[in-house]
């Protein structure tokens, strides 16, 4: 059975999209940047096709986070054991630095893992206005 893992930035969705996939309320969804921690297991199926998903933190760099190099190791270990990797970012008009940042490193990561492996990669992207992001 494939193995898939959401990852990328913190509050991009990625456990609402879990939960989505799941069809359960399995992994706590809140506004608050870090509250997934851990990596979160489900299965599901997608029009007739079963595999397993994988629930990852927000990956960041230079946060004030005091879990940050913990969370970033789940995601690592996420995206070694996954067979495919969907990317979650939102797309504003105007990213702040780190952001832009944050995004390209995530994408470098896959970028890496692409390179030594044949796995595939997806980049999902939600469109929120700056104004819906607040």
């Amino acid at each position: 059975m494939s193995l898939v893992a959401i990852v990328g930035r913190p509050n991009v969705g990625k456990s609402t999209l879990f939960n989505r996939l799941v069809g359960q309320r399995k992994a706590i969804v809140d506004a608050t940047a870090g509250t997934t921690r851990d990596r979160h297991y489900g299965k599901t199926d997608w029009n007739g096709k079963e595999f397993s998903v994988i629930d990852t933190g927000g990956y960041t760099v230079n946060s004030e986070d005091i879990f940050e190099d913990e969370i970033r190791r789940q995601v690592l270990l996420a995206i070694d054991e996954a067979d495919v990797i969907l990317f979650l970012a939102v797309s504003y008009t105007h990213l702040r630095a780190h952001e832009t940042k944050a995004n390209l490193v995530c994408r470098l990561l896959l970028e890496k893992k692409k390179k030594h492996r044949t796995r595939s990669t997806t980049g999902v992207y939600k469109n929120t206005t700056p104004s819906q992001k607040e």
